[in-house]
């Protein structure tokens, strides 16, 4: 099946289907892993061609094109050796001293290399509170390129993404999106008219916290060709066996995603009614500010929360180093639970609150996962 083709089947039986060889007689039910750095060949390079593992490996399609179904691309994703090589390729895109539209709050490598072009290359960045749509799209005068995230890392800001994407294209200004959080389970941004979507496939889509990897998906035959040349130069390309390892990772992530998604919601309610928590941050809750909005623009709310720790930042670090089943960890995305206070690191934005504690949701027991963290939050009072 071509990678632009896209069964009318539900994104829960899609992770399962694609990227699967043909349906021929004898033929593996899993694409096999294909170990070369070169492939046979005489003359010019025609079309197509393999020629070298820099320029492109066996391994990589049909993980390419699980991830284009997903995403309903009408071309192949590309892979890359990591969510930050992928960032970088889809930076790519600005021109010399052009100017970005990002979030105040995002993933923090993303603000770190928008910053960096700054210092280096001139590029104007100007920083958009994204919940407030109108002030976002009076930032997009004379830009030329909009990084959205939503929800946002690590404050589960909801954006307005038919609003934005669509006054973005009004402008003439290229929209990228970081879909990591959300998954194309739970929102497609390519079907709302965004340019470009990136994943840090390293989180959900490998969603065991064993591989590293990036993704970037278009439709735009131009833009995919340029993605494509970038990555070709720069060689930051997927090894063979973490492609197969993400593909396989995503036969289960829709199960995973649900049932990570049915803890959070609950820790959430819990959570929100607990004296030692300040404030709970989590689209699902009919409370959040972005409820009404995610409730509208994605098929369901994610497994990140967010809390802020009554005591400020050390009686947060206090409750990590009291937790037993969950890991204080960078990361997100696997099958494991994972707590950080985010403002540990000294590039995280300091509008995030010192006593905010990023969860990434697993899919254990949610009665173990809840008794753990009340016991922390005890013990660290």
């Amino acid at each position: 099946m071509d990678s632009h083709e896209r069964p009318d089947w539900a994104p829960d039986t899609l992770v399962v289907s694609a990227g699967r060889p043909p349906h021929t007689p004898d033929s593996p039910v899993n694409p096999p892993i294909v170990l070369s750095s070169t492939f046979r060949g005489t003359g010019t390079p025609g079309a197509g061609e393999r020629v070298y593992g820099r320029f492109t490996n066996p391994t990589w399609d049909p993980l390419e094109q699980a991830i284009a179904q997903l995403e309903c691309s009408e071309l192949p994703a590309l892979v890359y050796a990591s969510g930050m090589a992928a960032v970088a390729s889809a930076f790519s895109l600005l021109p010399a001293g052009g100017t970005l539209v990002v979030p105040r709050h995002a993933y923090n490598g993303s603000l770190a290399l928008a910053a960096d072009l700054a210092t280096r290359y001139g590029i104007v960045v100007r920083e958009a509170a994204l919940e407030d749509t109108e002030a976002t799209i009076a930032l997009l005068d004379g830009a030329d390129m909009i990084w959205l995230e939503s929800p946002t890392n690590p404050m589960l800001e909801v954006a307005d993404l038919p609003a934005l994407i669509a006054a973005a294209r009004a402008a003439g200004v290229l929209v990228v999106v970081d879909n990591t959080f959300a998954t194309p389970l739970l929102q497609r941004p390519l079907t709302l008219g965004a340019d470009v979507v990136v994943h840090s496939a390293t989180k959900y889509m490998g969603g065991h916290s064993d591989v590293v990897l990036g993704a970037v998906v278009s439709s735009d035959e131009a833009l995919h060709a340029r993605l494509h040349g970038h990555r070709t130069l720069h060689g930051a390309i997927a090894g063979p066996f973490e492609a197969w390892l993400t593909l396989r990772g995503i036969r289960t992530m829709a199960l995973r995603v649900e049932r990570a998604e049915e803890n959070a919601t609950e820790l959430a309610r819990r959570l929100s009614r607990h004296p030692a928590i300040d404030a709970v941050r989590y689209p699902g809750l009919p409370t959040d500010p972005g409820y009404g909005r995610a409730k509208a623009q994605m098929d369901g709310f994610g497994s990140i929360l967010a809390i802020e720790v009554a005591g400020g930042a050390d009686r947060a670090e206090k409750l990590l180093e009291a937790l037993e089943l969950w890991t204080p960890a960078t990361s997100l995305g696997g099958v494991e639970s994972l707590a950080e206070r985010r403002r540990r690191h000294p590039s995280e934005p300091v509008s995030v609150p010192e006593n905010l504690i990023r969860l990434s949701v697993g899919i254990e027991n949610i009665e173990d996962l809840w008794t753990d963290l009340a016991g922390a939050l005890e013990r660290s009072a």
